[in-house]
C-alpha cells in the first residue's frame, strides 16, 4: 500500500478524512492549531496545515474507491501518475506536528534558493525559497509542490 496525496474542495479536509476513516481507509490530515480572532473574542481552532489535501494509504487497486465520498476533488498527479508520497515524509511529519513554532529565522538566502528544512514540522524536506513579504516567508515543499508560507 502507498500513500497517496488527494485534493479535496475547499474546508472539505476533515469531512474527507472523516468519512474514509469510517470506511477504513488509512488517513492523514496534518492539523495545527492556531488563535482566530473574531470582533467579539479570540479561540483556538485546529485547522489543516496544507489546505486541501488529505493523505490516504490506500492499495493501487483501490484508488477509486476515494470518489465515492463528497469533497473529494482528484488525487494529486506527478508525470502523468498519482503521486506517491514517501512514507518517511508522513512519518516526519506525524513526529514533528506537535512543535509550535515559535520564531522562524532565514538569513542570506535568494529567489530559487534550495535546501533543506532542519527542524520542525517539516524537518528533512527539500524546500525552494520563493519570496519573503514582510514578516512572511513563502517556500515551495520541493516533495508535494506546494508553497508553504511561514509567519513569524
Amino acid at each position: 500500500m502507498n500513500w497517496y496525496a488527494l485534493y479535496t474542495k475547499p474546508r472539505n479536509e476533515k469531512k474527507v478524512e472523516e468519512q474514509l476513516l469510517k470506511m477504513g481507509v488509512e488517513t492523514f490530515c496534518p492539523k495545527v492549531s492556531v488563535v482566530k480572532h473574531w470582533s467579539d473574542r479570540k479561540k483556538r481552532v485546529s485547522q489543516p496545515l496544507i489546505s486541501s489535501y488529505v493523505f490516504v494509504k490506500i492499495k493501487e487497486q483501490e484508488r477509486d474507491l476515494v470518489f465515492s465520498v463528497s469533497g473529494v476533488v482528484r488525487y494529486l498527479f506527478f508525470l502523468g501518475k498519482p503521486a506517491i508520497i514517501k512514507e518517511s515524509e508522513i512519518n516526519a511529519m506525524k513526529e514533528t506536528l506537535n512543535h509550535d513554532f515559535k520564531e522562524v529565522q532565514i538569513s542570506d538566502l535568494e529567489k530559487g534558493q534550495k535546501f533543506t528544512i532542519e527542524e520542525g514540522t517539516f524537518k528533512g524536506q527539500e524546500v525552494t525559497f520563493l519570496e519573503q513579504k514582510g514578516n512572511k516567508i513563502i517556500l515551495r515543499l520541493e516533495s508535494l509542490g506546494i508553497k508553504l508560507i511561514l509567519e513569524k
